[in-house]
């Protein structure tokens, strides 16, 4: 997997690019804003762009995603029908964080546990992780050793708990159960900030330790 990172929003959210080497079909995932930044990069890196994929329904991971879908004609894909509430509350959100305002939309479709998703001949292996919202989802590529995992997990910290439908408890059973039971060396990939390991955060993540929290 291929994976080009463009921070978007003030929230610096990692909207990604990530391509498959065989067939040099791309998905975009978790669009959060600044559409004409990220076509820009479509159209400067010439990518052959196949769907949007989405971890979870919040404002700064989804911003630019109905916007993109109508330019390029693509399929909006994720997360978890648990999330569909995020989905309606967009409008709200957009007054929350402080953005333009922004009216409802829905993924084409929601995804389920285990099912797996194709860009170009990769396949993604999709994981509900629920805890930061209930339909958060990840995408883990086995194959490139690489699980892109929106808000649920941050290099020295975890996704936030405490928006509604939020549940600490339930986080850190998702990040112990579908995320600390991936390959230590496999990369994180998380919606803001740097990269960093599995077995980085197993053995160094404070809040996954009882240090906080």
């Amino acid at each position: 997997m291929q994976v080009l990172t463009v921070p978007v929003t003030p929230f610096m959210q990692n909207a990604r690019f990530i391509t498959c080497p065989e067939t040099s079909k791309t998905a975009i995932v978790d669009p959060g804003g600044d559409a004409d930044k990220l076509l820009k990069c479509i159209h400067d890196g010439q990518l052959n762009i196949e769907c949007i994929l989405l971890t979870h329904g919040h404002l700064d991971h989804v911003g630019a995603a109905d916007e993109l879908k109508k330019a390029l004609g693509l399929e909006i894909i994720g997360p978890h029908l648990d999330e569909k509430f995020w989905f309606d509350a967009l409008p709200m959100q957009s007054q929350m964080f402080g953005f333009a305002p922004k009216a409802a939309f829905y993924p084409d479709r929601w995804l389920s546990h285990k099912e797996p998703v194709s860009v170009g001949k990769m396949q993604l292996e999709v994981r509900h992780c629920p805890g930061h919202t209930p339909g958060h989802v990840v995408f883990y590529h086995n194959d490139s050793s690489k699980v892109i995992v929106g808000d649920v997990l941050f290099k020295g910290s975890v996704g936030r708990t405490d928006f509604p439908k939020g549940d600490a408890s339930q986080l850190k059973q998702s990040i112990l159960e579908q995320l600390f039971t991936l390959p230590e060396e496999t990369v994180v990939l998380s919606g803001h900030g740097e990269n960093t390991t599995i077995g980085f955060e197993k053995y160094n993540n404070p809040f996954m330790s009882g240090q906080y929290g």
